[in-house]
């Protein structure tokens, strides 16, 4: 039965996707909605008050695994910075880049395969200032170099996120599914969605690029690091950007670390690839397994380069690194806690915790019963859903963030799923690819596309126009492939 805390449960999500569309956050909306409702449903302010509360203690609960993952690649990723080794790690393979055609693809998979452990936005200002320069001189345009490391890092490895699950976890716990079963599908999508997103953008690149410049030209060309300081990465933008000067009893650790961290990070992945198979004897490394692992095995790597650091200093060293680590995982994620939070509302699996329903008793299950209500009005075809689901994916994804869309998608898939005979944890995938490839920062110029854009030295408004036909068909591609494969 739809009761006043349904509608006002409608009339909050239209609201908070209303906002979005006007590029403004959603905390308060989301906050004022959780009240009313817990208000509403509970019929004494007081129970609005504290189910205000127990919905961002539920998503903190529920969420926190991903700060953690956040904080320890991040600490890692600084401490690799005060032994020179993540600039070490790159330098090899700057002399791959022997002309623009193979710089573009270079530049993509690398972006790719380190935005993977360490998310795009820490790891852009080390790309931009060891690899972008190098690709320039190789003849590929500044704006080409731009697109190869937005496409690959921001969209397609951020998109999947298979090795540290935060997106997959957000889609997955949403939908009331497996984060397993969102992973593997938001993987393949994320390759579909990039392999035509990245080839129409090679495509229109192909004929600007050159033979190959002078360092002099390169400087001329791009506007070094001085963008950059317009981001949240600063400090490490400056400390990437300056030639280091090690002491000689550091460098035997930065070669040492350069290939450590490096092995360690594909030892992680071979494990989780054959884990799949049930070939390690291990166990599964899905979701918050997953997360443990790469976590454990960062926060190892992180006490070895700590103390190969410095002996002395190495406590209060790595404690800086950590604090670090926490500061970024909260700039990046804490404004989802309350958007997750009203999202959970929604679910009966946890609403009974956020409205302090009495034990034994039926948790509401707003988000399920107002799709049940309009369910015979909802076409049953799952082309029309999953297109739906995307283009509200994309919407979300225009407050520049990415990730704050996706309790919502999440929600909306597992209600909406059962309607068009559909798995869940697919469409979850398909909102996730919209979300991220939006908002994370592809077709957004206020998203994080600025680091990548200030570095490249071209315009994050020509960025984001030139980024968007091929990232629009790629993601047209991969929901149509969705939903006829699975």
């Amino acid at each position: 039965m739809i009761t006043l805390s349904h509608v006002m449960y409608a009339l909050v999500t239209v609201s908070v996707i209303l906002v979005m569309l006007f590029r403004r956050g959603v905390v308060i909306p989301t906050l004022i909605g959780t009240f009313l409702i817990g208000w509403i449903y509970s019929g004494d302010v007081i129970s609005g008050f504290k189910s205000v509360y127990n919905a961002n203690l539920t998503a903190a609960r529920e969420l926190f695994t991903i700060f953690l993952i956040i904080t320890f690649m991040v600490a890692l990723l600084a401490s690799l910075r005060d032994l020179g080794a993540d600039r070490r790690m790159l330098q090899p393979i700057q002399k791959f880049f022997v002309n623009g055609h193979i710089a573009f693809f270079l530049l993509a998979g690398i972006t790719f395969v380190i935005s993977l452990f360490f998310w795009p936005t820490p790891a852009v200002p080390l790309l931009g200032a060891l690899l972008i320069p190098a690709a320039i001189r190789a003849g590929l345009p500044p704006m080409g170099a731009a697109m190869a490391i937005a496409m690959a890092g921001q969209g397609m490895a951020l998109s999947s996120d298979y090795i540290m699950q935060v997106a997959p976890m957000l889609s997955a716990t949403g939908a009331g599914v497996a984060t397993g079963a969102v992973a593997d599908k938001a993987l393949v999508l994320s390759l579909i969605t990039g392999g035509v997103a990245i080839g129409g953008a090679y495509l229109m690149n192909r004929k600007a690029i050159r033979k190959v410049v002078t360092s002099d030209s390169v400087v001329q060309e791009i506007t070094s690091v001085k963008s950059a300081k317009e981001t949240e990465s600063v400090e490490y933008a400056e400390a990437a950007a300056a030639v280091e000067t090690l002491e000689p009893s550091l460098l035997k650790w930065s070669k040492l670390f350069a290939m450590l961290v490096p092995l360690s990070m594909l030892g992680v992945m071979i494990v989780m690839i054959i884990s799949k198979f049930g070939g390690t004897g291990l166990g599964s490394f899905e979701g918050g397994d997953g997360a443990a692992f790469i976590g454990g095995v960062a926060v190892i790597l992180l006490i070895l380069a700590s103390i190969a650091f410095s002996k002395v200093h190495a406590l209060d060293k790595i404690s800086d690194h950590i604090t670090e680590g926490f500061v970024f995982a909260f700039k990046a994620m804490g404004p989802v806690i309350p958007i997750a939070g009203f999202f959970f509302l929604g679910n009966s699996d946890f609403s009974g915790s956020i409205l302090s329903v009495a034990e034994g008793a039926a948790a509401p299950n707003f988000l399920f019963d107002l799709v049940s209500s309009i369910q015979n009005s909802i076409p049953s075809n799952g082309l029309i859903t999953g297109f739906g689901i995307l283009i509200i994916g994309i919407l979300t994804g225009l407050d520049g963030s990415g990730f704050s869309g996706l309790p919502l998608t999440g929600s909306l898939s597992g209600a909406l799923a059962p309607a068009v005979n559909m798995d869940p944890s697919t469409l979850a995938a398909i909102g996730q690819m919209g979300a991220i490839w939006a908002g994370g920062g592809t077709i957004i110029a206020w998203s994080s596309l600025v680091a990548v854009a200030g570095f490249a030295g071209v315009s994050a408004i020509d960025l984001a126009r030139k980024n968007f036909l091929p990232v629009i068909i790629g993601l047209a591609v991969s929901t149509l492939i969705a939903i006829l494969i699975w």
